[in-house]
């Protein structure tokens, strides 16, 4: 009934991370407005990402890296100080180094973001309201948006925002995928991982941070027998470090915009910078602040040149694991007891007893079975909203509210956010943020990215 549906002048579809910063920047707005924020979990700001409660599930960027504002990136450690010199987070002393240097762990990182949007709140004379809920359809209208939650509530917006956050990964095909899923042990669940033979053997699938997290969560959980990784390429990130600064050299040199002169480029200041004693992390560094310039111009088949061949390298080099999961990581290494090859995930296979999996070692032609106690699914993200199990996406695509972006990474958009449908028509309604922006800029997950957009994408929705 019409009665029955709430009003609102913009409504945030998910309340983690990206959800969060979009509140905050709108709440520091002039002017007053209603905002709604539609978010499953109990709490905003946490998302899966910081939800975490163990203290072993570090942020993998230094607080110097990681600050929600835009216009402060020293933010975080502002707000590590005083929070570390109340009382919290006593654990962080053990490390001897100033306090932007250090790796907080996820869960207090959510208590920082969630701290900024009540500090927002007071301060506003616009209003954010959580409500609990799952969106699972979305209709855009001349006037507004309608959503419907799982409960059959009705929310109208004048704008809507898909601030999704990041979707699991399901690389084989869905049936499988939920397979795989329902066997698997999720990552970060250390409760869970006591009820493991400690002494068995642990297969992961995946080899990138969530990986990490996983085996620093089986070590709190008492493991102590073999991990088997299997990731398609066997590459592990190289462990953060922080090197002093290097020149810009992508902001002086523009040529520079093809992916085999980048990758050219940059190697031949990595080596540069190792050539006078410095390390190779400070010139990679640099590429970060150009990389959705350069995305954004390439063209189709470059891009799709640098997802095949360069991805795997750009990925294990630059999203880089916290040094204190990358020293267990490596102790597990040289024991014998962490162990990483390189093979494609075909298939799980019926056990007893366990988990057994079938598997093509790259190289090879022949598939094979491995067996284990237990089963971690750490193969990252799903970017492609064809391929994601869920509602909302689906009834999207259903009606032609979306379309796939840039190599079926997250889905189209305009410069601005605005949602590009399967016709091709710019949105006034509907805009999008974050994680499902990826195609448009590459790098959209991390969080000075996301400030960035939620900071613009305020200010644009102000202004319309």
């Amino acid at each position: 009934m019409t009665e029955s549906i709430r009003n609102a002048d913009v409504l945030i579809i998910g309340g983690g991370l990206s959800g969060t910063m979009l509140a905050v920047q709108l709440l520091r707005l002039p002017g007053q407005r209603s905002i709604l924020v539609i978010e499953p979990r109990a709490e905003l700001g946490r998302g899966e990402a910081y939800s975490a409660v163990e203290l072993g599930h570090t942020l993998n960027g230094n607080a110097a890296r990681m600050s929600v504002d835009p216009d402060n990136a020293d933010d975080l450690t502002q707000w590590l100080t005083d929070y570390i010199g109340a009382g919290g987070w006593p654990e962080s002393g053990q490390q001897h180094v100033p306090i932007c240097e250090l790796f907080p762990p996820r869960g207090i990182f959510g208590l920082y973001a969630q701290q900024r949007l009540a500090e927002a709140r007071t301060l506003s004379a616009s209003t954010v309201e959580h409500v609990r809920g799952e969106v699972v359809d979305l209709h855009v209208e001349d006037a507004c948006t309608l959503l419907t939650l799982d409960n059959g509530q009705q929310l109208r917006g004048t704008y809507a925002v898909l601030a999704t956050g990041m979707f699991p990964a399901a690389r084989t095909p869905q049936t499988e995928s939920s397979g795989l899923n329902a066997a698997a042990v999720d990552p970060w669940d250390v409760q869970t991982m006591t009820q493991i033979d400690p002494q068995s053997t642990v297969l992961i699938i995946g080899s990138g941070l969530t990986m990490v997290d996983a085996v620093v969560s089986l070590e709190q959980a008492g493991h102590r027998g073999p991990i088997e990784i299997f990731s398609r390429h066997g590459l592990l990130p190289h462990v953060r470090r922080q090197p002093p600064s290097w020149e810009d050299f992508l902001a002086a040199d523009h040529s520079l915009r093809r992916p085999r002169q980048l990758l050219r480029e940059v190697r031949r200041q990595c080596r540069l910078a190792q050539a006078q004693g410095i390390d190779w992390q400070a010139p990679l560094d640099t590429v970060r602040a150009h990389i959705g310039r350069l995305w954004s111009q390439a063209s189709e088949g470059e891009k799709r040149q640098f997802v095949r061949h360069v991805r795997p390298w750009w990925e294990s080099h630059h999203h880089r694991s916290p040094p204190l999961s990358a020293q267990l990581v490596a102790r597990l290494q040289r024991e014998g007891r962490l162990r990483i090859q390189a093979a494609s995930f075909k298939g799980l296979v019926a056990s007893n007893s366990g988990v057994a999996i079938r598997l093509r070692r790259r190289g090879e032609q022949v598939v094979t079975q491995v067996s284990g106690a237990a089963l971690i699914n750490s193969s990252g993200i799903e970017y492609d909203w064809r391929r994601v199990a869920r509602p909302l996406p689906q009834q999207l695509l259903k009606r032609g509210l979306i379309q796939p972006g840039p190599l079926a990474l997250g889905i189209a958009a305009d410069v601005s956010g605005a949602v590009v449908d399967a016709q091709g028509n710019v949105s006034p309604r509907l805009f999008a943020m974050g994680p499902p922006l990826r195609g448009m800029w590459w790098e959209s997950t991390a969080v000075t990215d996301v400030a960035i957009q939620a900071k613009a994408l305020a200010a644009k929705l102000s202004q319309i």
